[in-house]
């Protein structure tokens, strides 16, 4: 037998290493010349995120680096999602919107010790998602980078430019299904319109973009992982490239519009009153501003949206939007990144979010990443210790609560949303029913929460833990965390608790007594920050001693002021 320990080591076989072999074999294509048409930046920044980064405070996947006088590639923290975002470039999109002389000599200055030190193919940064992501930034904002470039450094860049856009030629398929894919595939499809010379990588590519789009996008207009955000993240991939064929006298393929057409109705119904998305499946409210411009640069028109939006339930009425996770969590590869949530609520009244999830505890470490996916960091039901789905290996969600499907109604005394889950079936013999109802102006909310045995395959299983802990019952908790701004009071007699907003609005938060309520800690967990945000949270606490417990509640505006009519004045109309 051949001694095969000193043969090379096969490309495919070691992600990494077939990365790096494409980048070097990219570097053999002949350099693009220049851009086949002027490009415009798409993306959208934030000056104050801008300015920071100019100061020398490097905020980056939730890591600081006070670096003042220092290049970011001289200050780079140890931390993976500080190496991501610094290699993915979306930091120019602030520098951009900054916009001043420093801003943009601070960016020509990292991009090109970026191409110095990483250009040929060395370094974290060439993924084929990070690349597009990094491709996308670099043509949105090519007027900035090159302005008062010589010869040779515009030369640099447009060979960096070119070999990573043959590099994605060659690499899209590594990339993960879903955003990561999109990213990549957009990348490949922008450069290759824009870059002279590339056009013929476009078509291979935009097969693929078209592919995945009639498959990645489903009938509702969602995706696997139903993060709101992730979706946003590709339906402004799908728009740039969209554009970009379009100004490049190219027809858009159907399945690129039909997929355009399909998830902006989803985006709009996961969208509150305040313009902020959602906070499910590991995503935040998407940055301000992102959302409206997508939906308007679509061009799909606002239309009334029948049943769930990626699985999830919108009740609305007045200024008060509910937006419910009424469906399963993820599963397989999507799950990765699931919570627990089935049957939390978020609710927001006009430009003030009221209750909302924990959020995502990715960008401040992995105890927090699994605290945050727990059921008990969503507004909703859960048996104290367990949550509806288990996180088992791989940090997959296993044993998913099974969702039984919802049912609304709407009529001249509101909307009505009941939704269930059977995520503790098997562990307790108990199915979680919701039932909430919100008024026809918006000003109260209604809700019912019960676990129960429904069927005789729980009861046996029911009784069974009830011997076990000697009919002292099953203890689980209501939940209703509560944003930061939030000022949460107890009442005198501790009945109710009055939530007043910085809108000067007030809501009351009452229940029927079959609960001891409380106001305790909680925290607010929100990309861009250092550390969690201090909040309270509203529990009522109970348990189960038969075969059905049910809780109410309500939650009613007690109070408007004149600085939330203004509030009400400046609300712009639906995108």
């Amino acid at each position: 037998m051949a001694d095969t320990s000193t043969q090379p080591t096969d490309p495919e076989r070691n992600p990494r290493l077939a990365d790096r072999f494409a980048a070097w074999r990219a570097g053999l294509t002949r350099p693009a010349a220049g851009f086949e048409s002027q490009p415009e930046p798409r993306s959208i920044g934030m000056v104050a995120r801008g300015r920071q980064l100019v100061a020398g405070n490097l905020l980056l996947g939730g890591v600081l680096v006070e670096a003042p006088g220092r290049s970011l590639w001289e200050a780079m923290a140890p931390d993976p999602g500080f190496v991501e975002a610094a290699h993915g470039f979306t930091w120019l999109d602030d520098l951009a919107a900054a916009g001043d002389l420093a801003a943009r000599t601070r960016a020509q200055d990292w991009v090109f010790q970026w191409i110095a030190a990483y250009g040929r193919g060395k370094g974290p940064g060439w993924t084929p998602d990070l690349t597009g992501r990094r491709v996308i930034r670099w043509i949105n904002h090519a007027l900035m980078l090159l302005s008062g470039k010589d010869k040779d450094d515009s030369a640099a860049f447009f060979a960096a430019l070119t070999r990573q856009t043959v590099y994605l030629s060659r690499r899209w398929k590594a990339a993960a299904p879903g955003l990561p894919r999109f990213e990549a595939l957009t990348g490949l499809v922008c450069a290759g319109l824009a870059l002279t010379g590339m056009e013929r990588l476009t078509g291979p590519a935009l097969a693929a973009l078209a592919a995945d789009c009639a498959t990645a996008i489903d009938a509702e207009g969602g995706i696997s992982t139903r993060s709101p955000e992730d979706l946003l993240e590709v339906f402004s991939l799908l728009n740039w490239a969209a554009q970009s064929l379009m100004e490049a006298g190219r027809t858009p393929p159907p399945e690129l519009i039909g997929a355009i057409g399909r998830a902006a109705p989803t985006l709009r119904a996961l969208r509150h009153a305040d313009g902020g998305l959602a906070r499910f499946h590991g995503g935040g409210r998407g940055i301000e501003g992102r959302l409206d411009h997508a939906l308007a640069r679509s061009g799909v028109k606002p239309m009334a949206m029948a049943g769930l939006a990626m699985g999830f339930a919108r009740l609305s009425a007045g200024r008060t939007t509910v937006i419910v996770d009424a469906k399963a969590p993820p599963e397989g590869r999507a799950s990765t990144a699931a919570h627990a949530s089935t049957l939390a609520f978020e609710m927001t009244s006009g430009r003030r979010p009221v209750i909302v999830s924990c959020g995502s505890g990715a960008p401040f470490g992995a105890d927090w990443l699994r605290a945050g996916r727990a059921t008990a960091s969503h507004s909703t039901l859960a048996i104290d210790g367990y949550s509806s789905s288990r996180l088992g290996q791989g940090e997959r969600l296993t044993d998913r609560a099974q969702a039984i499907p919802a049912r609304m109604t709407h009529g001249t005394d509101g909307q009505a949303l009941l939704i269930g889950h059977t995520g503790w079936a098997t562990t307790h013999g108990l199915t979680h029913m919701r039932g909430l109802e919100l008024s026809p102006d918006g000003r109260a909310l209604m809700g019912q929460d019960t676990l129960g045995a429904l069927t005789g395959a729980e009861r046996r299983r029911f009784d069974a833990v009830m011997s076990a802990v000697r009919l002292q019952g099953v203890p689980f908790s209501v939940r209703f965390h509560l944003h930061p701004d939030v000022d949460a009071q107890i009442d005198l007699g501790g009945s109710a608790i009055s939530l007043g907003l910085r809108s000067g609005e007030i809501w009351v938060f009452r229940h029927d007594g079959v609960a001891q309520m409380s106001l305790e800690p909680s925290v607010y967990l929100e990309k861009g920050r250092l550390k969690p945000r201090a909040t309270k949270q509203i529990v009522l606490s109970a348990r189960v001693l038969d075969y059905a417990t049910e809780v109410g509640w309500t939650l009613a505006k007690a109070q408007d002021t004149p600085l939330a009519i203004r509030d009400l004045e400046r609300d712009e109309p639906p995108v």
